[in-house]
C-alpha cells in the first residue's frame, strides 16, 4: 500500500499538468452539448487538427502564442464546417461530427507532410516562464493554469452578454430564440465553432508540451472528454451557468488523477480505455440508482 501512494504522489504534478491541457477538450465537449443542445463528436479530430497546425507553424518560426492562436482558428473552421453540415444538409449533429472528423485525419496528414512531427527545438509557451527557474512540469502546471483561469473568466463574462445569452437560448428552445428574432445560424455555427477552437488550441497547447505532434493523437480522446465532463457534473451539478462552466475543469483533474490511481495500483496502460469506460457507465447509472434507492417507482425512473 506504501508503494501504491508513493507512485501515485510522485505522478501528481504529472498528471494536474495534463489535466489542465486536456481540460480544454472537456469544454470543446460541453459546450455544444449543454449550452446548445448539439451533440458533437468534432473534437476527437479538432484536437490533432490544432496540434499539427502548432506544429507546422513553429517550425515555419511562429512565436509559440501566435501558433496555438492559428491552431485556435483552424479548430473554429473544423467546428462551424459540423454545424454548417447539420443547417444547410440537414445532417444529424454526430454524423456530421463524424464526417469532419473522417476528413481531417487526411487533412492533418497534408499540413505536416507526414505522420510525426517533431519540435523539440523549438521555442515553447512554457519558455516564456524559464526566468523563474522552475522544473518542467511546475512551468506546464502555471501556464495551463493560467490559460485555464483566463478562459473561465472571459466565458463566465461573455455568456452573460447580450450575445452569450441568445446563444443559450438557442440551445434551450431554438424555435423559441428564433421567434425573439435571434439568430439561430450564427448562433450555433459561432458555438460550435468555438468549441472547436478550445479542442484545437488544447492539442496545440500539448503539442508544446509533449514536444512532438502526431496523426493519432486524438485517438480515444473524446471518452476521456465525456469522463471527465460525467464525472465534472456529478461533483458540482449543474444548478447554475458557472457549475457548469467549472465542471470540464473540475472533471478533468479528478479524472486524470483517477488514472494516476489506476496507474500506481498496477493496471497496465493498455488496459485503461476499460476504466475510462467504467467510469463513464458509473457516472452515468448513478442517477438512476440514486432514483432507485430512494424508493421512486421504476416505472418512473424509465420514463425519466
Amino acid at each position: 500500500m506504501g508503494e501504491i501512494l508513493a507512485t501515485y504522489f510522485s505522478l501528481i504534478t504529472v498528471t494536474l499538468g495534463q489535466s489542465l491541457t486536456l481540460s480544454f477538450v472537456v469544454l470543446a465537449v460541453m459546450m455544444p452539448f449543454r449550452i446548445l443542445g448539439f451533440p458533437d463528436l468534432t473534437s476527437e479530430g479538432a484536437f490533432p487538427l490544432g496540434g499539427c497546425v502548432c506544429a507546422v507553424a513553429l517550425l515555419a518560426g511562429i512565436p509559440p502564442i501566435p501558433a496555438l492562436m492559428l491552431s485556435a482558428l483552424a479548430g473554429f473552421l473544423a467546428g462551424s464546417t459540423t454545424a454548417f453540415l447539420h443547417l444547410r444538409f440537414r445532417i444529424h449533429t454526430l454524423l456530421a461530427g463524424i464526417l469532419v472528423t473522417t476528413m481531417l485525419y487526411s487533412i492533418n496528414l497534408r499540413i505536416m507532410g507526414r505522420a510525426n512531427v517533431p519540435i523539440f527545438s523549438q521555442d515553447k509557451i512554457f519558455d516564456l516562464l524559464s526566468w523563474l527557474e522552475l522544473t518542467g512540469t511546475m512551468t506546464k502546471i502555471l501556464v495551463a493554469g493560467g490559460l485555464v483561469t483566463i478562459t473561465i473568466l472571459v466565458l463566465n463574462y461573455w455568456f452573460l452578454t447580450e450575445r452569450g445569452i441568445a446563444m443559450r437560448a438557442v440551445g434551450a428552445n431554438p424555435d423559441m430564440a428564433e421567434a425573439q428574432g435571434i439568430n439561430v445560424w450564427r448562433a450555433t455555427i459561432g458555438g460550435v465553432g468555438l468549441a472547436g477552437a478550445f479542442a484545437s488550441f488544447g492539442g496545440g497547447l500539448m503539442v508544446q508540451s509533449q514536444g512532438f505532434a502526431d496523426v493519432n493523437m486524438g485517438l480515444g480522446i473524446l471518452i476521456n472528454a465525456l469522463a471527465a465532463l460525467m464525472i465534472g457534473e456529478a461533483v458540482l451539478g449543474k444548478r447554475s451557468f458557472l457549475r457548469q462552466l467549472l465542471a470540464p475543469f473540475v472533471g478533468a483533474i479528478i479524472y486524470y488523477q483517477l488514472i494516476s490511481i489506476c496507474l500506481a495500483a498496477g493496471l497496465p496502460p493498455g488496459d485503461l480505455k476499460i476504466a475510462t469506460g467504467l467510469f463513464v457507465i458509473i457516472m452515468l447509472a448513478a442517477p438512476t440508482l440514486r432514483s432507485r434507492k430512494g424508493g421512486r417507482p421504476e416505472r418512473e425512473a424509465i420514463r425519466e
